[in-house]
């Protein structure tokens, strides 16, 4: 029996990387959620190898290049929040049209998905190769910062739209239900990308020696290349949407629908985002070491929830295609599914975490003090993973139905509204410093889980029309 039960775990995980197809309103939810979950967090694991594989070779060239990227990728913060606001406005359009096996519907919001987002891209990657310089002055760079970073900033602002449509493109196929070409897609740019960093950078063999904007054109032509991938699979009809001649129109009804969706995801995510940068205005009162310490137990935590938003935008993708299909309980039960798998796994991680702060830390810094705060950051912040489990795929289930409203709201009401007061009053009216900064965090996500899960429970996103 357990020989069995082996076999087909093997063969589950086989499907899930290879992408067999599968309707996954009528797929047993435990099997529908592992075969798209397993392809979601390995994508969403090579979406982070881009900044890491970059910052490891720019990191040999000095500070001042370091620093440069640094503020770049701040800055491209603001992209990535549009980017993730269409992105999830698009995977619940797609996956409402898959499970109303509409096909034609689902290539036609498609397109105008595309559309919108090389508008949005254009918007910030203008500006950003025009006044590179004068929005790292504005970041507060130094001027050496300013002449090493310059080119890099404006070549990777400048290829905005190969960032926005690489997010985006893989927001349709997971709509679709084809999370494994997307994560294919990501494989392969970022192989391209490791290859080329070091070539760029210190110019190997044939190429020319960029320094570090080496580095930005080797991403810029790696995520390309990623589209150009996406596009040949759109347009060779080797996916679940397909792209032909007739479907490359503006659709204005489509359009303005797409655009009031992602209005709100974007707003959600700036919200979440922008909430951070208060924080570490609050811990940074509390000393370099402190906010050192911070900087690398969020790190080891970013990385250690990457599994779990794999989940939540599986549950996204289910929710999205099983209202299609006009099966509304069957979209809950996968949310409940999936919040519970996600407790579990969030739950075991964040149970070592509490035990074995300190050695974890340590593999980044050997100073007492960074060692000391970020210990406690990442004890303190673990006590809150059982509920970030829920909060993450609440939040990730009401964006799959199109209701990006109710997420919005509630990421205004627990981040700015309660996490960030909550730090100040804590770290400085009751003297707590970075440690009283450290418990806002589990308390303000905990109020969001259960926030979340009782306005889900209310059942008005099963009635959400896109």
């Amino acid at each position: 029996m357990a020989s069995g039960s082996n076999s087909t775990l093997w063969r589950d995980l086989r499907d899930a990387v290879s992408g067999a197809e599968r309707d996954f309103t009528r797929e047993p939810l435990k099997r529908a959620i592992l075969l798209l979950a397993v392809p979601m967090v390995l994508e969403m694991c090579m979406e982070s190898l881009f900044g890491i594989v970059n910052i490891f070779w720019v990191a040999r060239l000095g500070p001042d290049a370091v620093a440069g990227v640094g503020l770049t990728e701040s800055m491209l913060t603001i992209l990535y929040s549009v980017a993730l606001g269409v992105s999830m406005a698009t995977t619940a359009m797609i996956a409402r049209r898959t499970g109303e096996q509409n096909s034609e519907g689902a290539s036609i919001a498609a397109v105008q998905a595309i559309l919108l987002g090389l508008l949005l891209s254009l918007v910030v990657g203008v500006p950003g190769v025009i006044h590179a310089r004068d929005l790292l002055r504005l970041m507060g760079a130094e001027p050496g910062v300013v002449e090493h970073g310059a080119a890099y900033t404006a070549i990777l602002l400048g290829t905005s739209p190969s960032i926005m449509l690489l997010f985006l493109m893989n927001a349709i196929f997971r709509g679709a239900g084809d999370a494994a070409i997307a994560m294919r897609v990501l494989w392969a740019a970022n192989l391209l990308n490791m290859a080329l960093d070091p070539c760029l950078i210190y110019g190997l063999g044939p190429f020319p020696e960029l320094g570090v904007a080496g580095a930005a054109v080797a991403t810029s032509i790696s995520r390309s290349f990623g589209v150009c991938l996406q596009l040949a699979v759109f347009f060779r009809a080797r996916g679940r949407v397909t792209v032909a001649r007739r479907h490359l129109r503006v659709d204005f009804g489509i359009l303005r629908r797409l655009s009031r969706i992602s209005a709100t995801g974007m707003l959600q995510f700036l919200i979440a985002h922008a909430s951070w940068v208060g924080l570490v205005r609050v811990i940074a009162a509390s000393g370099s070491a402190a906010l050192a310490g911070y900087t690398i137990a969020l790190r080891i935590i970013i990385f250690s929830i990457l599994p779990s938003w794999g989940l939540a935008n599986a549950a996204a993708t289910l929710v999205g295609q099983n209202l299609g299909a006009r099966h509304p309980e069957r979209a809950e039960e996968s949310v409940w599914k999936c919040g519970f798998y996600n407790m579990l796994f969030l739950g075991l991680i964040g149970a070592v975490f509490i035990v074995v702060p300190g050695p974890l830390i340590r593999l980044f810094s050997t100073e007492p003090t960074v060692v000391r705060y970020g210990a406690d950051c990442l004890r303190v912040m673990s006590y809150g993973y059982v509920f970030y489990a829920y909060g993450m795929v609440m939040v990730q289930a009401f964006n799959g139905a199109g209701d990006t409203v109710t997420p919005t709201i509630i990421n205004l009401g627990c981040y700015w509204c309660l996490q960030i007061p909550l730090a100040w009053l804590l770290a400085v009216h009751w003297q707590l410093g970075a440690h009283g900064a450290f418990w806002a965090v589990p308390l303000a996500e905990s109020v969001l889980a259960v926030t979340g899960v009782l306005v889900f429970r209310r059942g008005s996103w099963k009635k959400q029309k896109i």
